[in-house]
């Protein structure tokens, strides 16, 4: 007799493939409340099965009856008493929704808010001085624990790319420029004997030019003057003494058989300007602790030898008007103050008309 196996329920599919057989054959049948008993003694109950009933061929489960040929042969599915909703009892949408994949959450793009828009104050461009006034302003604004330098800056109305309007030359400063100038002459002979006389610092020859090759770069002179025989053994040097501004040049004056006049205008004050990528000059013209007139007369002095180096080719200009275009004065660590041309032109003016020195 085969055995009561519990189930809850016992599901039948039908074939969509046709691997799976026709389960018609099924009969289901409601078990009684009572137990069965299949011992010999056993007496008919009225839960018994009906006649003709063989235990054999059917498989009694909790509360439905199957054929255990249909058991064995895998045509019925039989499964545990189930806790949740079966996917035929819910409808169409909540088959969708369970069945739907979730999206990613959509990236939200922060929203900056924009600032507030502040009316901005108009620049506070100081207007241009008169050369006094300038000074007295640069003073004021020197606070550095040293002794700054008085500087200008001339941006001139040329075209540095045009060679034909280079500007260049060299000011003697009859003030001097309130620092100690170190002094380097190439020459021999009777030439070097005068550079010393005249206070030369260095004074030397082929020993000279050797000693500059092996100082990797460390000199100690501000200045180099030679004569004009002596020029071509420099060229060994020439890639240390030209990026620091200190190849002589004929054209400022320090390539002359003079020697002893150009080192006492070294010491004395004089000062090579060059216009730079720009077109802007920018030179040195005292110290803060000179009085107003000795760096008027400084001032005066350069603008006289920047006159002198206007290129000939700079057309539509007058003397001043079209060739300075702007004119500023500051110290080390301070602000610039912007002068007016024409108060540099007439002290300028004056200076050379009482210097008796020619532009």
């Amino acid at each position: 007799m085969a055995a009561r196996l519990p189930l809850h329920r016992a599901f039948f599919l039908k074939s969509v493939s046709g691997s799976i057989p026709s389960l018609w054959a099924l009969k289901i049948t409601p078990l009684r409340s009572s137990v069965c008993s299949f011992s010999s003694d056993a007496k008919p109950d009225s839960s018994d099965p009906a006649p003709g009933f063989s235990p054999a061929n059917v498989s009694t489960l909790d509360d439905v009856t199957v054929s255990a040929s249909l058991i064995e042969s895998g045509d019925a599915l039989l499964t545990k008493p189930r806790v949740a909703n079966l996917p035929e009892d819910l409808s169409l949408e909540a088959l969708e929704a369970a069945n739907r994949i979730p999206s990613p959450p959509e990236k939200v793009k922060p929203v900056i808010p924009l600032p507030s828009l502040i009316k901005l104050q108009k620049g506070t461009r100081q207007d241009p001085q008169l050369i006094v006034d300038a000074i007295r302003l640069v003073k004021e604004n020197a606070k550095a624990k040293f002794t700054e330098t008085v500087e200008a800056h001339v941006r001139l109305g040329i075209d540095p790319k045009r060679s034909d309007q280079m500007v260049r030359g060299a000011a003697t400063l009859p003030n001097g420029s309130g620092k100690v100038v170190r002094v380097a002459v190439f020459a021999e002979g009777s030439e070097a004997q005068e550079a010393l006389a005249a206070g030369a610092d260095v004074v030397g020859a082929d020993d000279l030019v050797d000693r500059i090759k092996d100082s990797g770069g460390k000199l100690d002179f501000d200045k180099c003057i030679a004569t004009p025989s002596f020029m071509p053994r420099l060229g060994k040097v020439a890639r240390i003494l030209g990026p620091r501004g200190l190849m002589p040049n004929p054209k400022v004056g320090t390539v002359t058989n003079q020697v002893g006049e150009a080192v006492r205008a070294a010491k004395q004050g004089r000062v090579d300007f060059r216009a730079d990528k720009s077109g802007i000059v920018h030179v040195g013209v005292g110290k803060v602790n000179f009085s107003d007139d000795a760096l008027i007369q400084n001032i005066s002095a350069f603008v006289g030898a920047l006159l002198g180096a206007k290129p000939v080719g700079l057309k539509k200009t007058s003397r001043y008007a079209g060739y300075l275009t702007s004119f500023t004065l500051t110290s080390t660590m301070g602000k610039g103050v912007p002068v007016t041309i024409n108060s540099v032109a007439q002290a300028a003016d004056s200076y050379m008309k009482t210097a008796g020195v020619s532009s």
